[in-house]
């Protein structure tokens, strides 16, 4: 019986990836005109074994997310189509306006991205819900988000300011170190000292850190409904949470790509953001996943076991870890 359900779910899961890689393939039609004419370096794999990586990456994200959630049928569809269209697509194409618009990206070709993310989004999680089995019954409580304004407000400004931190550091100590991607987008490859850096920026582009003190809010936004509906504990939550704001918009950083030629912009672009969003991910869990009554019960790790797997009344949570894949209910 065991295995005739890994079967399933093996199945379930090929099916749903070869549904991915058409849809992505499909959504890739609405650039396809406008791709600027550059020669891109090879990328870290083919193009088929990257197209391959990538479905499986996202169907695994996806398959998680339902399994995690306490919500069920066309809210689940609805709400995870939304959030995923956010973290693929939406946050990733704002950062493409504001560095690439100047560069190589046309107007049309920067209005297709924001297309092409909408197959893999509005149509496969809408599938994957309806053909991925979630364990009814033995479900804990999801967490409690209720915490008076002013612990919101304090916790929400904390975050947005770790954001901008996370993307600082990680963008001038991993991606600024590399002299093709200061040539990529400055036309140079002159590097200065942090601070002169960081005041330098603040001098001449201001901007950028509004745009993403508004990224910050949309990447807590999104990861909210997560939170909320998550059975599984905190830490299972927030490397849920971390994989979701660093997989999707990251992975396609393995193949090569017109847009970004130079491999090594890539390959640097990819260790930064995925390092910085994954860890801003986990962040974001500890902070909203409950109310905190004091600066101590932050890091009070026995005030969590309320959410870990004792409160799973008949199922641990290896199990409930087990039964990602395996629906054994069925």
């Amino acid at each position: 019986m065991k295995a005739l359900n890994w079967i399933k779910e093996t199945g379930r899961f090929i099916l749903l990836m070869v549904l991915y890689c058409i849809l992505m393939i499909f959504g890739s039609m609405a650039v396809a005109e406008y791709i600027p004419d550059n020669t891109s370096d090879p990328g870290l794999v083919s193009p088929l074994t990257g197209l391959l990586i990538i479905a499986a990456a996202n169907t695994a994200l996806v398959v998680a997310l339902i399994k995690n959630s306490v919500l069920k049928g066309l809210k689940l569809a609805v709400v995870l189509s939304v959030v995923y269209y956010g973290l693929n697509t939406a946050l990733t194409q704002i950062e493409t306006w504001y560095f690439l618009s100047e560069i190589n990206v046309s107007e049309n070709l920067l209005g297709g991205l924001f297309l092409m993310g909408i197959p893999t989004c509005f149509v496969f999680i809408p599938v994957a819900v309806a053909i991925t089995h979630n364990k009814v019954g033995a479900e804990r409580k999801s967490f409690d988000l209720s915490m008076p304004l002013s612990q919101w407000i304090w916790k929400l400004l904390f975050l947005i300011l770790l954001y901008i931190t996370f993307y600082w550091l990680a963008g001038y100590y991993i991606a600024w170190q590399n002299p093709g991607l200061r040539s990529f987008y400055r036309g140079s490859d002159e590097i200065l000292p942090f601070w002169e850096h960081t005041l330098l920026t603040l001098k001449n582009d201001p901007g950028l850190f509004g745009l993403q003190f508004f990224r910050a809010f949309l990447w807590i936004g999104l990861a909210i409904p997560i939170i909320k509906a998550s059975r599984w504990n905190a830490w299972w939550t927030a490397i849920l949470v971390g994989a979701a704001f660093s997989v999707p918009q990251n992975i396609g950083h393995i193949i090569e790509n017109p847009i970004i030629p130079d491999a090594t912009v890539r390959m640097s672009h990819l260790i930064e953001t995925s390092s910085s969003t994954f860890l801003f991910g986990m962040a974001v869990v500890w902070l909203l996943h409950r109310c905190h009554s004091s600066f101590k019960d932050l890091f009070d790790i026995s005030s969590q076991q309320e959410k870990t797997p004792d409160s799973l009344p008949a199922q641990s949570n290896d199990q409930e870890m087990d039964d990602l894949f395996v629906n054994r209910s069925e």
